[in-house]
């Protein structure tokens, strides 16, 4: 079997993530309808105006530690604006502390994290970490989960998690192409970068995933792009695509 190397993404791929964005989003909007009672705002109509401000800073800020935080501050202001009732500076600092809570909570394993990384690094992959956010954030959950056992120091952390990040790995670390694949939960910052810088890529849908991450993925190479629905399946496809192309050049031959 030809050793692959492969990157795997973290959040919501090899640990729990968006459920702790939830946990904090459902006390956002039970204070916020606490707060603005009367006026007539569901907790939808906040849960939109928040995913638009979140997304928003994402997009132009890249994974950062304030944006979230702000993202509940500015659906707030947004509403004071909107109904007239008056900010408070109480209230804006409890949202903020809410906020920033997100990131202190414990890191949970995926399901099948470690018997994957397990198996895979028995049959000798390369296995390296490729994840977005604030460095000292995401390793602060490398060590909790003790990923360096699997991934030593080839790990990579970006705030901007997206074509040009993952090309510039590639070529500074000299990955064959070839044999590269990149695992992980998002479209838009896992899989479309792995397809458009030439590898491949193995779709594993998160169990609570952020809508931001899916994007359309229609215009993949067919024998570029796989999905499977645990993580814990990533191993077999991986050695059954390897084992049916080396199949395939011997009969070339």
């Amino acid at each position: 079997m030809t050793p692959q190397t492969i990157l795997f993404d973290m959040d919501d791929t090899l640990s729990h993530c968006n459920i702790y964005f939830d946990m904090v989003l459902e006390q956002f909007c039970d204070q916020m309808t606490t707060w603005f009672a009367g006026f007539q705002i569901s907790a939808e109509d906040i849960k939109k105006k928040q995913y638009d401000l979140d997304t928003l800073g994402v997009t132009q800020l890249g994974f950062t530690e304030d944006h979230f935080p702000h993202s509940l501050v500015e659906t707030y202001r947004y509403f004071c604006q909107m109904t007239g009732r008056l900010p408070d500076d109480l209230e804006i600092d409890s949202l903020l502390q809410l906020g920033k809570s997100v990131y202190n909570r414990e890191v949970e394993p995926y399901p099948y994290m470690e018997e994957t990384l397990i198996r895979l690094q028995s049959e000798g992959h390369h296995l390296y970490l490729y994840t977005g956010g604030v460095e000292v954030i995401q390793k602060r959950k490398v060590e909790s989960l003790r990923l360096g056992r699997f991934f030593g120091d080839r790990i990579f952390i970006r705030q901007r998690k997206e074509t040009a990040a993952l090309e510039m790995i590639l070529q500074e670390n000299g990955f064959d192409r070839g044999v590269s694949w990149m695992v992980g939960n998002s479209l838009r910052t896992d899989i479309l970068p792995a397809l458009e810088t030439g590898i491949k890529a193995i779709y594993v849908p998160a169990i609570r995933e952020w809508d931001y991450n899916i994007v359309d993925v229609s215009a993949q190479p067919k024998d570029s792009f796989f999905t499977v629905p645990a993580l814990k399946d990533v191993p077999d496809m991986i050695n059954n695509f390897t084992a049916e192309k080396n199949r395939k050049l011997v009969v070339d031959r």
